[in-house]
């Protein structure tokens, strides 16, 4: 079973739509219980870094959810489900993430003719071997929707880089541990075999 967080910020029935359309059935919930019954868990999310986790802690879903990433199951953040897997995010203060990936959480700035957000579709650099790519060729558009970005620590866990216009991570990848700052349920054709490709992993 793929189980898809329910914390009252996401899109959750486009995800659930996604992976539907490609073949697998997934649960949204927000029951902790049912976390850690499944066999994948996908962390979508759309809004403010400090509100998301407040509601994750409201929830009692933090330790669930870092549970399940240590237990090797298939884990995918999306957008902000990206975002709360790291250290500390900086957006209307200051706030302390999940924690499981080291790094931060900033703003863009950018010179005054790039927008922000970021909004639209834009091309990925593919890091080679990552398995939520496979089939893909190199150089593939995804829809983004955000205003910061992640910085990993570790540059060896960067899957993917965007250019806005200097290169940022746009996903990651460790071990069982995938996310992506675009919207895989949004990005169409590509976006789709994301998930199908994520669904499949045994």
């Amino acid at each position: 079973m793929i189980a898809i967080i329910d914390y009252q910020m996401g899109n959750l029935r486009s995800v659930q739509k996604g992976f539907e359309k490609v073949g697998h059935e997934a649960t949204i919930t927000s029951d902790p219980r049912a976390l850690a019954a499944a066999d994948k868990v996908v962390l979508p999310g759309v809004g403010a870094f400090g509100d998301a986790m407040h509601e994750l802690k409201r929830r009692e879903l933090v330790e669930p959810i870092r549970q399940a990433v240590a237990a090797g199951k298939p884990f995918l953040g999306i957008c902000l489900g990206l975002q709360l897997l790291f250290d500390v995010g900086y957006e209307g203060g200051r706030f302390e993430g999940l924690g499981i990936v080291p790094g931060e959480v900033v703003r863009f700035e950018l010179p005054r003719e790039y927008k922000v957000p970021h909004m639209g579709w834009n091309q990925l650099s593919m890091r080679q071997g990552c398995p939520l790519f496979e089939g893909l060729s190199e150089g593939v558009h995804c829809y983004f929707v955000h205003s910061y970005y992640v910085v990993p620590r570790d540059p060896a866990v960067i899957a993917a880089e965007t250019s806005y216009p200097k290169p940022f991570c746009s996903a990651i990848w460790r071990d069982n541990l995938f996310a992506t700052q675009f919207h895989p349920e949004k990005s169409q054709r590509d976006g789709l075999r994301m998930l199908k490709n994520f669904a499949e992993l045994s």
